[in-house]
């Protein structure tokens, strides 16, 4: 009879994902083969013969499972895992081998046995007494001395399935744990099925074992790291959704223009928005805030702390209140930012911030401002725009006891003012960041309000594939 079992060389070779489906179909095809040719093996003839190599088939069929299951695994990953394979129907009649396998092959993990009821007398194949640990010329344990091997949890399934077979002729096909002598514990899985005498009554028990604890280990990892791997993602949608609540209890809203509670007449039509990074788990730290203080002056600041996650949406929160603070507080700009400087020196967590902080006093249309390593503000009037003169000022938390300078600009009803955070030009330096901003201005000439030309922004750099989020805060002289 040609064997059921062949195999393509190449399937050797160290296979890519594409080599992997090949090998799966291909392992599943073969077992299609040797399940027909096992079902042309007759089950009940008093041949040993027969019933032994039927016994390879069913044998087969299993190995097939397991491998079919580790390519699957190979597969997909850690981050599925396999379902277990169905084990063939049929019974299984097993003949001892003679001889023990190689140690290490695929052979050396199964065994066989034999129970003689009507004589007590068990008989091993030596690759039984590998996987159970025992001497080679050591008796062969009877069905009784069997459970003495074997986890006192898994006894009572072990009797279960004897009891089974002998009593009611069922087949076994079942695992259980076994302990070995030199305190190793092994998977065992079971498969045998009763021998009927000429009586008709049963005679022997025929048995084959595998040692499958190597697949279960290989199983259990896969479960592990998946669970692992979904508590982390749960974990991380939690912090995502708790710097998503403390950026938009932070910031003011971004849609539509700001309103402030003026007091006077309205000096300045205020618009802000936040462009979010491609993706949605990259919350930053990245600010805009705008604010009447009780002299009539607004505070403008945007900032960039430097990170993401929840601990850095804290601190922007920190930070924010802390600017918000003391400008009501009447500090000038440059001294503000040297006073945030010392509070980030005097926190625990290290962190680097740039920042632009500006005071509009509109009785004089004056503009007091101060950066800290932050692109400067753009003007825009009639139609062209500019790059406002930096003061000088470092990032925040680079060093102790920096020195921030001020600028003074002086504004003109009809200007605007376009205040925003690194990385609002996707792919850009500063330089070429700051020259496409700089192009826009006749379109900015060209809108009626602040909002109009934050939507222009989101039109312009709005789009997929930001690899970090940016903030915008448009300011328009009114009067």
């Amino acid at each position: 009879m040609p064997s059921p079992v062949s195999a393509d060389r190449s399937a050797a070779q160290p296979p890519g994902h594409g080599s992997v489906e090949a090998l799966i179909t291909q392992t599943r095809r073969l077992k299609g083969d040797v399940d027909a040719v096992r079902r042309d093996t007759p089950s009940d003839g008093a041949d040993p013969e027969e019933r032994w190599q039927r016994a390879l088939y069913d044998l087969a069929l299993h190995q097939l499972d397991d491998l079919d299951a580790h390519l699957a695994q190979l597969r997909d990953g850690p981050h599925t895992e396999s379902a277990a394979p169905a084990e063939p129907a049929g019974s299984l009649v097993v003949r001892p081998v003679p001889t023990a396998a190689p140690s290490g092959s695929l052979l050396s993990r199964v065994g066989s046995a034999e129970w003689d009821l009507l004589t007590d007398a068990a008989t091993w194949s030596g690759e039984l007494y590998q996987i159970l640990g025992l001497a080679p010329d050591a008796p062969a344990l009877t069905l009784d001395e069997l459970p003495s091997l074997v986890l006192e949890e898994d006894r009572p399934k072990l009797t279960a399935m004897v009891t089974d077979c002998l009593v009611d002729g069922k087949p076994i096909d079942g695992e259980f744990r076994v302990v070995r002598p030199d305190g190793l514990v092994r998977a065992v899985h079971m498969m045998g099925e009763p021998v009927l005498g000429a009586d008709g009554g049963t005679a022997s028990m025929w048995a084959v074992l595998r040692d499958v604890s190597e697949l279960r280990r290989s199983q259990r990892t896969v479960r592990e790291t998946r669970d692992s791997l979904q508590r982390r993602r749960r974990q991380e949608q939690t912090e995502h959704r708790i710097a998503v609540e403390l950026q938009e209890a932070v910031l003011p809203p971004w849609r539509g223009s700001l309103r402030l509670p003026h007091q006077g007449p309205r000096t300045l039509d205020l618009a802000a928005h936040r462009l979010p990074a491609a993706t949605p788990t990259l919350i930053g730290g990245d600010w805009y805030d705008a604010l009447e203080l009780s002299d009539g002056e607004t505070l403008l600041s945007v900032g960039d702390l430097t990170g993401h996650g929840v601990s850095v949406a804290s601190g922007m929160a920190m930070l924010l209140g802390a600017v918000r603070g003391m400008a009501l507080a009447g500090t000038r700009p440059g001294e503000l930012l040297g006073m945030v400087n010392q509070l980030l020196d005097a926190t625990v967590q290290p962190a680097l911030v740039s920042a632009v902080c500006c005071r509009y006093r509109p009785e004089t249309h004056t503009l007091v401002w101060a950066q800290a390593g932050h692109p400067a503000p753009l003007l825009y009037r009639d139609g062209t725009g500019r790059l406002l003169d930096a003061p000088d000022g470092v990032l925040l938390g680079a060093t102790s006891g920096a020195v921030y300078g001020q600028a003074v600009e002086a504004l003109r009803p009809g200007d605007l003012l376009l205040l925003h955070t690194d990385g609002l030009v996707p792919g850009h330096g500063p330089a070429a960041a700051a020259e496409r901003l700089l192009g826009l201005a006749p379109r900015f000439g060209a809108a009626r309000t602040a909002q109009d030309c934050v939507r222009t922004l989101v039109e312009e750099f709005g789009g997929a594939g930001r690899e970090d989020d940016a903030c915008v805060l448009v300011a328009k002289v009114t009067a």
